[in-house]
């Protein structure tokens, strides 16, 4: 299952996603946490050892690696961040994260989760680069991976509404978006809702920060039955984000179930392996036509396979590490 989390700059939806990341893999679970934010702060926040071979840096690579066979994709250089998986390429799943593409750009955190980061956004990207080109490897990423039950990708996403500059929000089984009890933070999750609903992707409403009752009574009024949960106000993740480690005895009850909730709704959303393919379409469509032909010099519309069908698991393959 994918997760996404979303929310306005300081809401701390990268807070929360490292807890709920800890809480999957606590769980035994298999999970890979995805930093995609222009601010890389989620590998602080899981207590990564090592920083990742960034994806946002390796965009050839990638690109090559997950073409393959495939005869619809004429080179590398032909794939966009949208290019959707067909017979021949080359697909990812999360039951050993021995193949090439984990082996290369994935760590391990302590408790188990792994994570991926885009990179940040480099002196040579000013002026010449938007930080999208570098999420659009996460995009690739999610359109070529075939997940199942007890297995978990999760991204901590840019802030705002930038999300929806890529079609990388409809690539998840759940989203949830953080909010503050705040005018701001609401007028975020309605941004983000309204445009989220054209495709038919439903947003739940995560509180944090949270003092008192009068805090859940306004993000309740506001936000109505989107608001599944509530984080309160945490003296143990203060001290987590001062550098001090966060063991799992030391969160509070109430955010220890908050976050069972939420594993509860994730395990409980349906995956919709056609819909999931009817929306890679529609948006590798939309970009063809908005810029990708001319900037590819070809019809991408021909990269998409008719009979190519989502969700059936690939062959293993061989492990292997890639060269940078």
């Amino acid at each position: 299952m994918r997760v996404a989390f979303v929310g306005k700059g300081g809401s701390g939806k990268t807070t929360l996603s490292a807890l709920f990341t800890r809480q999957v893999a606590a769980s035994g679970r298999t999970v890979v946490a995805i930093d995609a934010d222009i601010n890389q702060h989620l590998g602080h926040a899981l207590g990564a050892e090592t920083a990742p071979e960034p994806l946002g840096a390796n965009l050839a690579e990638l690109k090559d690696w997950f073409r393959g066979d495939n005869p619809r994709v004429t080179s590398a250089e032909s794939m966009v961040k949208t290019t959707p998986p067909g017979r021949g390429s080359r697909l990812l799943t999360l039951d050993s994260l021995t193949d090439p593409i984990h082996s290369a750009y994935a760590v391990r955190c302590p408790g188990g989760p792994y994570l991926m980061a885009t990179g940040f956004f480099a002196e040579e990207d000013l002026g010449v680069a938007c930080y999208h080109s570098k999420v659009g490897a996460v995009e690739l990423y999610l359109n070529h991976l075939v997940d199942a039950r007890e297995e978990y990708v999760v991204v901590d996403m840019t802030a705002g509404a930038d999300s929806f500059a890529s079609g990388l929000f409809t690539r998840f089984d759940a989203t949830f978006l953080v909010a503050e009890p705040t005018r701001q933070g609401v007028s975020v999750y309605r941004q983000y809702r309204d445009h989220a609903a054209e495709f038919g992707v439903p947003v739940v409403v995560i509180g944090n920060k949270i003092h008192d009752s009068d805090d859940v009574d306004f993000l309740r009024a506001e936000v109505g039955e989107d608001l599944l949960t509530c984080f309160e106000h945490s003296a143990a993740v203060r001290a987590m984000e001062r550098g001090r480690p966060l063991d799992a005895p030391d969160l509070e009850a109430a955010n220890v179930a908050a976050l069972t909730l939420m594993l509860l709704y994730v395990d409980g959303r349906e995956k919709n392996w056609p819909r999931y393919g009817d929306q890679a379409t529609e948006l590798h469509l939309r970009n063809a036509r908005g810029w990708a032909n001319r900037a590819v010099g070809e019809d991408l519309a021909k990269q998409i396979d008719p009979g190519f069908v989502y969700g059936l698991r690939p062959a293993p393959c061989p492990p292997g590490v890639l060269s940078h």
